[in-house]
């Protein structure tokens, strides 16, 4: 189905920026520019970083402006823009406050205080609805995730969970929040808010704060440099909940790009929005690579 608007939304750590041990095709960046500087398209980060850490990358890896920022893992939404007024999207806050019911951050942060296996990561990864922890690689993720759970549930606290690898740092990572304040919610919340639908928008990733959406409805991307776990992972829920067809893994066979980053970006748009190969500068005669 051709479409007329677009809708990106894109991870930055190890899916657009290439900050991850594989490397980066040449030019990749620069046809990603051209893509998303079209009036049709709209873009939205989606990322466990907060505000100031998206800013500093958007600074040191040249990134194109976006539209909308979805950060903090999903407890957080910001307009943009050309005019770079960061305006925070309070209504999002309120609606994901319920799940937590009269409970604070630090509530729940006592609750767990005695989990040995728990190191509460620093200040300025934490908001008011994201409790973030440190927690070893070689943790039981499964048994730790089931006391977390009985515990918040416990006291009526509707939680989710969200576990990822710090792969360069060797260390775990926990994300607590509201159970509607993932990224797939937030996703959901800006699609409503701007008109767009499962047909006209896309998901890239690569780790696993971001399965919710590539496992979902949203026609997703997995880049070529994810990790076989994660894509394993994402076959797998994305086969039990029928959304196989919804989800695609960059093979780096699209323009000559190795599919690594944003030229695995490029290549599943494309997979899915074949016309988006000329808003990205390519010629529509130009053979790709079998």
């Amino acid at each position: 189905m051709m479409i007329d608007r677009l809708l990106i939304c894109t991870d930055l750590d190890r899916t657009l920026i290439p900050n991850g041990p594989q490397a980066e095709s040449p030019c990749a960046r620069d046809y990603f520019d051209k893509l998303v500087s079209r009036d049709e398209v709209m873009l939205a980060y989606v990322s466990g970083r907060h505000r100031q850490l998206v800013e500093q990358a958007i600074s040191n890896y040249h990134l194109p402006v976006p539209d909308y920022v979805i950060g903090d893992v999903g407890t957080t939404i910001y307009h943009v823009g050309l005019t770079h007024d960061w305006q925070r999207q309070l209504a999002w806050e309120t609606e994901i406050a319920q799940d937590w019911g009269e409970h604070s951050h630090a509530d729940l942060k006592a609750l767990l205080q005695d989990l040995p296996d728990l190191r509460i990561q620093e200040n300025g990864k934490q908001n008011d609805y994201k409790l973030s922890y440190y927690v070893p690689l070689q943790s039981d993720s499964n048994s730790l995730s089931k006391i977390i759970r009985t515990r918040l549930e416990a006291e009526n606290i509707n939680a989710n969970q969200i576990w990822s690898d710090d792969e360069p740092n060797g260390i775990g990572l926990l994300d607590i929040l509201p159970a509607r304040a993932s990224k797939y919610h937030a996703i959901k919340a800006l699609m409503g808010l701007q008109g767009f639908d499962d047909n006209n928008t896309v998901f890239c990733g690569d780790s696993g704060n971001d399965i919710e959406v590539l496992a979902s409805p949203i026609p997703a991307v997995l880049v070529a440099n994810s990790q076989l776990e994660v894509q394993q992972h994402a076959r797998q829920l994305a086969d039990e909940m029928d959304h196989s067809e919804q989800l695609y893994l960059a093979q780096g066979h699209f323009m000559d790009m190795n599919g690594n980053y944003s030229g695995g970006i490029m290549e599943g748009i494309a997979h899915y929005h074949p016309e988006t190969k000329t808003w990205m500068g390519f010629e529509t005669n130009k053979k790709e690579a079998p």
